[in-house]
């Protein structure tokens, strides 16, 4: 490995030739405009995730734009709606640990990882009968579940195609991810198995459904920029550690945010029937909190006055101070894989995201 390549940024101008003119196009096209990363300590390192997230948000809509036209409606719908694309950032910024930066082949990449990630939502959607997703209605709720399932399916379509381009290791790869990805659904929908620990049971539904996906993302941009084995091996371990953080810092959002500062509603989680670990934390303790607890929470809440109940019992409880004890844990162990890789601007970029996950928390 180029130690320039994990050291410094590659410039913008760097990017692949195809890539390039992607990025270029799209503005006849009217392909959107990625959304902007977060300020990742170096100018030359903010211009080259600028124009590469630009030219993996090109490379997704003309996929998505290529069915036939009763079709790109609704399979570019989530995709329109926005998102942060953070797995392609994540996979660009992984990249740079090669000699092959912001190639075609990285973007592309960083595309399959997106695309799954977007199938996925669809899904997810039909089986929590969620009415909306970034803001916008849900593909279920403005058609019906399934035109949302078929257009989750066909998203897993378009990923393969790509994926069969970028080789037989890609796909082997994926193959993994994507079969943890569905035991991990499969894991919640059943639940926790008579006489099981709720919380071990959660933590493992969260790796398989949220961190296998983000790990791929370092794994596969790493890969295809011509990083060593042990860079890949570290960058997707990392990104394991990196989804815990950010699903148990979500969790932990849904019961204490303000709305105007984080636009979720306390309680979704809660009116949708999903225990996260702040809550499994405080269904555990003695007492008659705990009962009265226990008591309102047998299934989805649906009550205005039994949600703000139920949310003043877990704000009494202990349950946040547990859940953050658990991002603390594997903020340490995503730090420990950082410090195996590269010193340099973009490890310390990746440093930089997972501060900036904890930040949410206020």
């Amino acid at each position: 490995m180029a130690s320039h390549s994990a050291n410094t940024a590659a410039p913008a101008t760097t990017a692949a030739p195809g890539a390039a003119t992607s990025a270029t196009s799209a503005q006849t096209t009217a392909i959107p405009t990625a959304p902007a990363a977060p300020d990742l300590g170096s100018p030359e390192l903010n211009a080259a995730m600028t124009a590469g997230l630009q030219n993996a948000e090109t490379v997704l809509h003309r996929q998505l734009a290529q069915g036939e036209d009763f079709l790109v409606d609704k399979i570019s719908h989530l995709a329109v709606a926005g998102g942060k694309r953070f797995r392609v950032m994540f996979a660009l910024l992984a990249g740079m640990y090669g000699p092959r930066s912001m190639s075609d082949d990285v973007v592309n990449a960083s595309v399959v990882v997106e695309l799954t990630h977007l199938a996925t939502l669809y899904h997810d959607d039909v089986m929590d009968e969620a009415d909306r997703r970034r803001g916008a209605e849900s593909a279920n709720a403005r058609w019906n579940n399934s035109v949302a399932i078929l257009a989750g399916d066909y998203l897993f379509a378009v990923a393969s195609d790509m994926m069969a381009e970028l080789g037989t290791g890609t796909v082997k790869h994926f193959a993994a991810t994507f079969r943890e990805l569905v035991t991990g659904q499969m894991r919640e929908t059943v639940g926790c198995e008579p006489g099981g620990d709720e919380i071990e049971h959660y933590m493992r539904v969260i790796q398989e459904k949220t961190g296998v996906l983000i790990a791929s993302a370092g794994y596969l941009g790493s890969m295809h920029a011509g990083a060593p084995d042990e860079v890949r091996d570290a960058l997707f371990r990392f990104g394991r550690h990196m989804g815990q953080v950010f699903q148990i810092v979500d969790d932990i959002i849904d019961i204490w945010s303000d709305p105007k500062d984080s636009g979720k509603v306390p309680g979704t989680d809660l009116r949708e029937g999903v225990w996260t670990l702040p809550v499994l934390y405080a269904l555990r303790e003695d007492g008659a909190a705990g009962d009265r607890l226990r008591e309102i929470l047998t299934g989805p809440v649906t009550d205005d006055a039994l949600v703000d109940e139920a949310l003043s019992l877990i704000r009494a409880s202990e349950g946040r101070e547990k859940a953050e004890a658990d991002v603390e844990r594997y903020r340490q162990l995503a730090e420990e894989e950082l410090d195996a890789l590269p010193a340099g601007e973009v490890t310390d970029a990746l440093r930089a995201l997972l501060t900036l996950s904890l930040k949410r928390l206020g």
